[in-house]
């Protein structure tokens, strides 16, 4: 699946050679999606891993390449990608050749997700990537003027920035009985869903936190900002940070266990996709190269 997966992005332009396809490699997409997809066929599995490997390469596009400098730049670039989504994967509307690499993966992601026959997930994970590329012209904003956002803007905006959201939908479409409009519109699912997208960030943050600190003392990162608003020393945000996520996963475990009890079995499957989202996400950040 690594192998298929990188290849797929030779394919559509996203890396040439060199330090783009080790990168990429070294990301290993297809170890964190095998974590939080475990029983999923091997087409939806396939696709879960190309849209991560999507997001690692414009992620590292905007943080490494310096994309995600230059607002105006990046902005431009969203535009394309933008309309793309707006076609929804139509096989026969193509996305435009200014779309570049980024956009006409995309639209092979959209078209795929669109071939699985479920609108409704099309559209849910149309709309999360369209919220992602909107979140990052704020992340560009606040890198332009230096701004390091406060806790609570933060923690809003890092929903959306991490992509964690399509992921689930995708792992969502690979379930044998993902949740259905009832399901997803319980206010309790709603609400443990918020709670599994903050854990996967902030555990991310935390294993990431080295390696962007060193890189930008102002990286969007948990650690950063709350030792910003604080006014705390390093070592005080890192554990600040460490107890913001263990507060969460013991609000999670309360939230997951209320919604057990109620006895629907279609719940079930949507729990454990989030459960294993939230230590896929641990594990893979144990082992895996991208932060080191």
């Amino acid at each position: 699946m690594a192998t298929e997966s990188v290849e797929w992005a030779r394919a559509f332009g996203l890396i040439d050679s060199g330090h783009p396809v080790h990168r990429l490699r070294r990301a290993d997409a297809a170890g964190l999606a095998g974590r939080a997809c475990p029983d999923g066929p091997v087409d939806g599995l396939r696709l879960l891993t190309d849209l991560i490997s999507w997001l690692f390469v414009m992620d590292d596009a905007c943080d490494e390449d310096g994309l995600g400098a230059d607002p105006a730049r990046l902005a431009s670039a969203i535009g394309g990608l933008l309309d793309v989504l707006d076609r929804c994967g139509e096989p026969d509307s193509p996305p435009a050749d200014d779309a570049g690499p980024l956009g006409a993966a995309l639209h092979d992601l959209c078209r795929r997700t669109r071939a699985q026959g479920r609108p409704e997930l099309l559209l849910r994970f149309v709309s999360q990537v369209r919220e992602y590329l909107l979140a990052l012209l704020w992340e560009a904003g606040n890198r332009e003027r230096r701004r390091v956002p406060d806790v609570a803007e933060y923690v809003q905006l890092r929903r959306h920035i991490g992509g964690v959201r399509p992921c689930l939908t995708l792992t969502d479409l690979a379930s044998a009985q993902p949740p259905g409009p009832a399901q997803r519109a319980d206010p309790a699912l709603v609400a443990l869903d918020l709670l599994a997208v903050d854990l996967v960030c902030w555990c991310n943050d935390l294993f990431s936190y080295g390696k962007e600190s060193r890189a930008d003392p102002d990286a969007h990162n948990l650690v950063t900002v709350i030792a910003h608003d604080s006014g705390t020393d390093e070592a005080a945000a890192l554990r600040a940070a460490a107890d913001r996520f263990n507060q969460g996963l013991a609000a999670y475990l309360d939230a997951e266990k209320a919604l057990l009890a109620s006895g629907d079995d279609r719940l079930r499957h949507a729990l454990a996709t989030r459960r294993n989202w939230v230590r896929a996400t641990y594990d893979w950040s144990l082992v895996a190269a991208r932060y080191a």
